[in-house]
């Protein structure tokens, strides 16, 4: 159906259909006044005819000359080609009785014929023909016949002698009508292929913003982040101020959007944290007895070797696991040193033996040129879990970069790798402690960044794409 189309099909459409139903309606109309125009003449001229060949008859009909009469029919049938329709189809010379006394058809209308015999419209004449004076004319149009007629008196001195009937045939309107309406065609046609091109174009231009906008309203809600806006009509008419409103709606809804997605994600968080925060402090209180009691025994046992190699095995262990609470804790620290450029040389050297493992190539862009008054501990924490997840993700033999940038009181932090990308479904859980994508690894050292860098008041972003991920934070230090 017509309402199923597209706008650059249903614009031109109803250009051709107005056109054609104009064009149809002139032609009508058109046809009809020629019509009536053309009956008006022929009428006329019949009624002229008439007159002339019922005065140019007397004398023929007063002397019982029918050769002369006939001639006199057979020449006012002559008339011009340009206008055939004005040929009458039969001409009668009738007496009073409605006898024929001669016609430009003898073989049809014999002479003495009595014409109300006939059982078609000519039977009808005899009737018309009563009550008619001297100077009076009759047009005669017999119901559902092809023939009208003009019936004009023939009198002499004023005496009645008979009548001159015309008849002529409708069908004779044809050929104009005909020529009429092929001319209407032909201009019609013309003006189409004139218009349809300029509507066309029209309704392309037309036609184009409305489909910019319908193409980006199917993207919503789904994907809004790739609704292209910037297609999107921005004129001053109706159209521009519905891309307009379209424009503003789609931001409330990505504002939205990301508004419930960082509610989630704080909600979750929150959540796992409370959960961490008491299982933490359940470990806490046993570890604590423990280390405690290495210390005694430290002091005051009696200096065994064995006993104080398991003893100092066992304490490292405890310090790991120590360790591991803090980090699920994130604790704010104590006071610490302010970061210094030599932080990053180190963090390479403890990354260094896992990249070599692994042929992954380290490279830096960027120096701090002086120490930064950010807690060197936190940092250094953010930078080796990026680093290390950055080695493990990257391609064997891949490249692994870090830069960083000091300015405007803000320190900008980059990890990129060129392994494999983050998968949408895993980037949803990212910072989730326990959320790890790889076989290997407990999850915790995003989980541990995030919390350090919204301690710092900082900002962290996550870009991956096949080839390169990288994790970008940004930490505030002029209030520091």
């Amino acid at each position: 159906m017509i309402d199923d189309l597209s706008l650059r099909w249903k614009i031109p459409l109803r250009v051709m259909a107005a056109v054609l139903g104009t064009a149809l309606a002139v032609t009508v109309a058109m046809i009809a006044r020629e019509r009536n125009e053309l009956r008006q003449s022929l009428t006329s001229h019949a009624m002229s005819l008439g007159r002339v060949m019922a005065n140019t008859l007397v004398a023929p009909v007063l002397h019982d000359d029918l050769w002369r009469a006939f001639e006199i029919l057979q020449s006012g049938r002559e008339t011009s080609p340009a206008a055939p329709e004005l040929q009458a189809e039969v001409m009668l010379v009738v007496d009073r009785q409605a006898r024929v006394f001669a016609a430009s058809r003898p073989r049809d209308f014999p002479v003495g014929l009595d014409l109300a015999r006939r059982k078609d419209a000519y039977g009808l004449l005899p009737e018309q023909m009563k009550g008619i004076e001297a100077r009076e004319q009759r047009v005669f149009e017999p119901e559902h016949s092809p023939l009208f007629f003009v019936i004009s008196p023939l009198v002499a001195d004023a005496v009645p002698l008979g009548y001159v009937v015309l008849g002529y045939s409708k069908a004779a309107f044809g050929p104009r009508f005909v020529n009429l309406v092929m001319n209407s065609a032909v201009v019609t046609l013309l003006v189409l292929l004139v218009i349809l091109p300029i509507s066309w174009y029209f309704a392309r231009k037309t036609g184009e913003p409305l489909l910019a906008l319908s193409e980006a309203m199917r993207q919503v809600p789904g994907e809004l982040g790739t609704a292209r806006l910037p297609e999107l009509p921005s004129s001053r008419d109706e159209i521009g101020q519905l891309g307009d409103a379209f424009r503003r709606m789609v931001g409330e809804l990505r504002e939205k959007q990301e508004l419930e997605e960082q509610m989630i994600a704080s909600q979750r968080l929150a959540a796992v944290g409370r959960l961490s925060a008491g299982i933490a402090h359940e470990i806490n209180n046993p570890l604590g007895g423990m280390l405690t009691a290495i210390t005694t025994y430290r002091r005051h046992g009696n200096g065994d070797p064995l006993a104080l190699e398991t003893f100092s095995l066992l304490e490292r262990g405890l310090d790991q696991i120590r360790n591991t609470v803090a980090a699920l804790l994130v604790e704010t620290k104590a006071k610490d040193r302010a970061f210094a450029p030599t932080d990053i040389d180190d963090l390479l050297i403890l990354v260094d033996a896992e990249a070599s493992a692994r042929a992954v190539t380290l490279s830096v862009g960027g120096r701090l040129e002086s120490p930064l008054p950010l807690p060197a501990t936190l940092l250094r924490q953010i930078v080796l879990n990026l680093l290390l997840n950055a080695v493990a993700a990257a391609d064997h033999g891949g490249k692994v970069r870090i830069g960083m940038e000091a300015k405007d009181d803000m320190l900008r932090l980059s990890v990129c790798n060129d392994g494999a990308h983050i998968p949408d479904e895993q980037m949803a859980h990212l910072f989730e402690p326990f959320a790890s994508g790889r076989e290997k690894g407990h999850g915790l050292g995003l989980w541990v960044v995030y919390q350090i860098v919204k301690q710092l008041n900082g900002g962290l972003t996550v870009d991956s794409e096949p080839g390169n991920t990288t994790f970008r934070i940004e930490i505030p230090y002029g209030q520091a």
